[in-house]
């Protein structure tokens, strides 16, 4: 199994869990977060797809950088929010 799948195995389901909450609480103060959500929408569903396979997510890291800001926590957030950034910010490491 390589890098990517393993820390997608180990992460996925917190950030299913914790992506809806952070952005139903931080959504209002932090608007960038609905597309962050939305993005990583885009991702479960090429996951999803793809299999075992690995997918095309070249563009929704990009767009989740560019969003982020490098994935940037803001000081106003809690530690789901930090979870959520680190996560991504570890996938993406992977990925590449």
């Amino acid at each position: 199994m390589n890098e990517f799948n393993k820390v997608k195995e180990a992460n996925i389901e917190t950030l299913e869990l914790y992506v809806p909450i952070v952005e139903r609480v931080h959504g209002k103060e932090h608007p960038e977060f609905h597309d962050v959500a939305r993005i990583f929408e885009a991702m479960k569903d090429k996951l999803q797809k793809a299999g075992n396979e690995r997918p095309d997510l070249d563009e929704e890291f990009k767009q989740l950088r560019e969003v982020t800001h490098n994935y940037r926590i803001p000081e106003d957030t809690c530690e789901s929010y930090e979870a959520v950034y680190n996560i991504l910010a570890e996938l993406d490491k992977a990925y590449k």
